[in-house]
């Protein structure tokens, strides 16, 4: 079975748990009146640019997962691809990737400016993904970009991080840093004195404490570095949610449930790195900073992140879709991405729900995306140019929907209503889910036209003069006010 089709069964498996995920949970607000501004705040946005990026796009394979030993194709299919004959061999050749990573063409700016331009308002950047190579000058690790044995380093914006953050914040974007809590790469969480067996460490946490406090040390240095040295930051977007606090009843039961099942983790302990102490710490340096535990219940998770997966409802707390443009999160160099008109109305379906929509590009081995990718960022950016008024800002409507290509939303005030058409109605439009009143009006965005409308005994039927379609493509947006 080639790697693709591996990858794709890995997306499935992904998808089914994130559907299972992304239903609405128990949530727990955090106390922090910052915090909760910016988590405010920060729902008006709508629209970041997530990017997975390290040395892995030098084989064009999944991040970090195939030095998972656990035996499930998404984790064994680039080891399987790239024929090798035994784990340790491939693990170390994966390794050896840091001596021959360099993306000379690297350019910070100019991803910010496509972002810009396609309307997006905030990005959150792999500084460091589960193979624990640092994309940032960590003085934890000589495994990282800066090292005198990336070729890289020899560059004056080797500090990657440092670079994006700043090219990002100068075109007014908020900032946020993804970091992987499970680090492959240090031997504080794989232990050199034992094979790992799954993605959890390979050592007996209560057995070796002090192992352990070593690891929890060395995350919370990494963190305080991000947080310190790197200007402001609005987000800390924590991965790996396994890496959490769990009961002893909780360690039973995940026991149980291996044997009756198979499951794939077969190292279920409480992987206790002190969040609240951590979180404590980061909001020293960083006030207010919104904190994504993902996939952990809890104060911590700020808001809620389904991947690949738009809720079927609106969810009545904070949350992000997480989701790649292609089918892969780091650079396959034979990705197919999605469609300008499909992106558009993903867009516009996880707003509608009361959402926010990060968009994922891996960058490949010299530093650049795809042209397809800068092609679809600049769809989108047209897009907006005419209709961002009916997204940023905005909140869900009493009933999110009608039908498969009708959205609603409103303003946080509820002054000022929107319906978004996935299809041109040239026959007109029936909408029973908003009332109107005799004051009502209606714009199509991009056009200055007025829309006619009149009650019926089904709702309010909307006529829409045919030659308007040219104002907009992919999904038109009317302006509903009083």
């Amino acid at each position: 079975m080639r790697f693709r089709q591996l990858f794709l069964s890995f997306c499935l498996f992904s998808l089914s748990s994130s559907i299972a995920n992304a239903q609405q949970q128990e949530y727990f607000p955090d106390p922090d009146p910052l915090v909760k501004k910016k988590l405010e705040d920060w729902q008006d946005l709508k629209f970041g640019l997530l990017m997975h990026w390290g040395p892995y796009s030098q084989w064009g394979v999944v991040e970090s997962w195939s030095l998972c030993p656990e035996d499930v194709g998404w984790a064994t299919g680039a080891r399987t691809e790239r024929g090798a004959e035994d784990y340790f061999t491939y693990l170390n050749n994966y390794e050896k990737l840091q001596t021959s990573f360099n993306p000379t063409k690297f350019d910070p700016v100019k991803w910010a400016e496509a972002a810009k331009a396609a309307g997006m308002k905030y990005l959150v950047f792999t500084t460091k993904h589960h193979d624990g190579f640092c994309m940032f000058d960590t003085k934890t690790t000589d495994y990282k970009i800066t090292d005198k044995n990336t070729p890289f380093s020899s560059q004056p914006n080797s500090n990657v991080t440092k670079e994006i953050f700043e090219a990002f914040r100068a075109k007014n974007f908020w900032v946020g840093a993804y970091f992987s809590k499970p680090d492959w790469h240090t031997e504080y969480y794989w232990w050199k004195r034992f094979p790992p067996a799954d993605r959890n460490p390979n050592y007996s946490i209560r057995k070796y404490p002090e192992q352990w406090q070593k690891f929890v040390d060395f995350t919370h240095k990494q963190i305080d570095e991000l947080l310190t040295d790197y200007g402001k930051v609005d987000i800390l977007w924590l991965d790996g949610g396994w890496v959490r606090t769990k009961t002893d009843e909780e360690i039973k039961n995940e026991l149980l449930e291996i044997y009756d099942n198979s499951r794939y983790m077969r190292n279920p302990q409480s992987q206790d790195i002190n969040m609240p102490l951590l979180v404590k710490n980061a909001r020293v340096k960083q006030p207010g900073l919104i904190v994504v535990d993902r996939a952990v219940p809890g104060v911590h998770q700020n808001y809620l992140t389904p991947e690949q997966h738009i809720p079927e409802q609106g969810l009545p707390y904070p949350w992000e879709t997480c989701m790649t443009m292609g089918s892969s999160w780091s650079y396959s160099p034979k990705d197919i991405y999605k469609p300008t008109n499909e992106l558009i109305e993903k867009l516009v379906d996880i707003v509608s729900k009361g959402g926010n929509y990060l968009l994922n590009i891996g960058p490949g081995p010299d530093g650049t995306w795809h042209d397809t990718a800068y092609a679809r960022m600049a769809e989108i950016g047209k897009w907006m140019n005419t209709n961002s008024e009916g997204i940023y800002g905005t909140r869900m409507f009493s009933s999110f929907s009608e039908g498969e290509g009708i959205r609603f939303t409103q303003s946080k005030d509820g002054k000022i209503k929107f319906i978004y058409l996935f299809d041109y109605p040239s026959a007109g439009v029936l909408i029973s889910k908003m009332p109107f009143s005799k004051k009502t009006k209606l714009q199509l965005l991009g056009s200055k036209s007025k829309i006619k409308w009149k009650q019926t005994e089904k709702g309010v039927q909307i006529l829409l003069p045919a030659d308007l379609k040219k104002s907009s493509e992919h999904v038109w947006v009317l302006k509903v006010t009083e």
